[in-house]
């Protein structure tokens, strides 16, 4: 084979490639290369690209209406939420030590709301997020999809005894952590009353909604006190609480990899060890087509309204109504092995794709930096973080001794001190386990109702 010496393919160093062949090189191999890199899950290019969308909508509406508006509908808030949730989260991925003890969720739901605080946020994000936040029950959404796709997918039998089992740990911890954390107070000089109905009980009082405003207004009635000042005296105490847990949770998930056999990754119980044990499920099959994922979704969202009904008309919490509801259908064996599959595809999306994209609308929208500093008094840090440590960890032995996974049963316990659903949700996935949901939605709700109960029932009694 000859080579022609003025072949444009070959240059001083002999032989070079040509442009056309670079280009067949890069294209359509190298191309994909650059796609397939993602921030979260959004390719690089297109992440860019809609980081430019955004900015051009602004600069767009400051020049025709002079105020930089940016739309609120469904299309435009997940641009601007996948961005900033998933850019958040994978700058807590990405620190060194703090990334394995949950630094992608704190950053999703922490720096928004710096951010915010810091104005360094544009102020059409801000508006933008918090009034689709406001407007369209995106957190419910969520709720439903992963609870009721977590309590379909879920192995039957071990649904089934993990719920019974969990109530032991769960109560144990809320009052072994309820009496020291009190104890402890006292002895800080912070006195019993205040550090009891002050600090725990707002604590562990199921979050904003279902806790620290119920809270708030019965402390007024029965002190006749002013419910604005009592609400911004407790709401700290949850968020402190709730950002705790976060921490040690991302800490067990270190743990439970150093250590496989305390954990479960997810299982509260050894299926190995189950006592329940029914006929076996029908094989389930292998592919799940867009249909069934579809009905699964439907289900969660029909669970979820069925809750909203009772809610009304019996005045408890909505969602541990489906919860109840997805629980008890399952145990009667009343789901098909078709839809079950589907409600493991619809968890599995929600906890992948829509997460951090929610922990940033929680972060912009309902958390307020002033009022998570303003808990940052040093005994007021030391009662919350020592109340949350010895809840985990009356969680961790007491289901070690059931012959549970303790790791994971901890994490469902830590859940008594989380702010409400959203702060489930950051725990959760801080500890990568995401599919306790479901229990943790008990160690929350009707944790939470039971502690407001008695601290009214006790305040009342004794007058404090």
């Amino acid at each position: 084979m000859t080579i022609q010496m003025n072949s444009p393919a070959l240059g001083r160093g002999g032989l070079q490639p040509s442009v056309g062949a670079t280009a067949a090189a890069f294209w359509p191999r190298g191309w994909w290369k650059i796609l397939d890199f993602k921030i979260g899950i959004i390719p690089l290019p297109i992440y860019v690209l809609l980081v430019a969308i955004i900015t051009t909508m602004m600069v767009m509406g400051r020049t025709n209406a002079g105020l930089g508006k940016l739309s609120s509908d469904i299309l435009v808030s997940i641009a601007i939420l996948a961005v900033g949730g998933f850019t958040c989260a994978e700058l807590g991925k990405r620190l060194p030590i703090v990334k394995n003890l949950g630094a992608a969720a704190i950053f999703a739901t922490f720096l928004p709301s710096y951010l915010v605080y810091a104005h360094f946020l544009p102020a059409p994000v801000i508006d933008a997020t918090k009034d689709f936040y406001k407007a369209s029950n995106f957190l419910y959404l969520y709720i439903a999809c992963i609870i009721v796709g977590s309590v379909l997918g879920m192995d039957r039998r071990s649904l089934i005894r993990g719920a019974v089992k969990i109530f032991v740990p769960l109560a144990s911890g809320i009052v072994v952590a309820a009496a020291f954390g009190t104890l402890l107070g006292a002895v800080l000089g912070m006195g019993l009353s205040h550090t009891f109905f002050y600090i725990i009980v707002p604590m562990m009082g199921g979050g904003i909604g279902e806790g620290v405003i119920p809270i708030s207004i019965g402390y007024a009635l029965l002190s006749h006190g002013d419910q604005g000042q009592i609400l911004a005296q407790i709401m700290p105490m949850v968020m402190m609480g709730s950002f705790t847990c976060i921490l040690i949770a991302g800490l067990l998930n270190w743990y439970g990899k150093r250590n496989p056999d305390l954990t479960g990754e997810g299982r509260l119980t050894p299926d190995a060890d189950d006592d329940l044990a029914t006929p076996s499920q029908p094989h389930e099959p292998e592919a799940v087509d867009a249909a069934t994922i579809g009905a699964a979704g439907v289900t969660a969202v029909a669970f979820y309204l069925v809750g909203v009904l009772g809610q009304k008309a019996f005045d408890f919490p909505a969602p541990v109504l489906m919860l109840f509801l997805a629980f008890f259908l399952k145990a009667i064996n009343a789901i098909s092995p078709n839809l079950q599959s589907g409600g493991r595809v619809v968890q599995k999306f929600f906890a992948t794709s829509v997460t951090y994209p929610l922990l940033f609308a929680v972060g912009v929208s309902i958390t307020p930096w002033e009022t998570l500093i303003s808990a940052f008094h040093i005994l007021n840090i030391i009662v919350i973080v020592a109340t949350v440590i010895v809840l985990i960890s009356t969680g961790f032995f007491v289901s070690k001794r059931m012959n549970m996974y303790p790791i994971d049963a901890a994490v469902v316990c830590s859940c008594s001190a989380a702010q409400g659903g959203t702060g489930d949700v950051a725990i959760l996935t801080s500890a990568n386990r995401l599919q306790l949901l479901p229990f943790c939605s008990i160690a929350t709700r009707l944790g939470g109702a039971c502690m407001v109960t008695f601290a009214l029932m006790l305040m009342r009694l004794i007058g404090a």
